[in-house]
């Protein structure tokens, strides 16, 4: 039998890994809606002559994700990374909240739903290829948070993540 010092969990991680974790699904999230979004572009641009609109679409995109960027997905992005500074025994499925999952899930099965739905309409191909195109944006524009000098672990009273 092999002596291990101190207690070791199967699942145990550190923060550190955890930090990377979130960040290889934040960095997969973009890269899966722009391809998204690129292809939803493409499509659009089969079914209708003109380059307007289908410029429009990623201009409007890039606009959008940068205000989502700024008010949503960087204090977003600190909220978590804190969360996880401040974790006791952290565990390897904790480099995001449960909830966060079942959003993700719901959120990639509307996805799912909405882009069968608009195959064959040029104005909701242009309107889901901006939508994705914009979370895209906002998830890659910011990334640079996951890269910034550690942050200090964060509360709220009844913070049941601290355990």
């Amino acid at each position: 039998m092999i002596d291990l010092p101190g207690p070791v969990t199967l699942f145990s991680a550190s923060p550190h890994s955890l930090k990377m974790l979130a960040a290889l699904l934040w960095y997969s999230g973009g890269l899966v809606l722009l391809t998204k979004g690129l292809g939803l572009l493409t499509a659009a641009i089969g079914l209708q002559a003109g380059w307007v609109w289908p410029a429009v679409a990623p201009a409007s995109a890039l606009l959008f994700g940068s205000l989502k960027v700024h008010y949503i997905f960087k204090p977003s992005c600190r909220r978590n990374l804190q969360r996880i500074a401040g974790l006791r025994d952290p565990k390897l499925w904790q480099f995001y909240r449960p909830g966060f999952f079942l959003f993700l899930c719901a959120m990639i099965v509307l996805g799912r739903y909405l882009s069968n739905s608009v195959q064959d309409s040029y104005a909701g191909l242009l309107a889901l290829a901006t939508l994705d195109l914009s979370l895209a944006t906002a998830l890659f524009g910011s990334s640079y948070v996951f890269w910034q000098t550690p942050t200090q672990p964060y509360s709220q009273p009844g913070d049941q993540s601290r355990r």
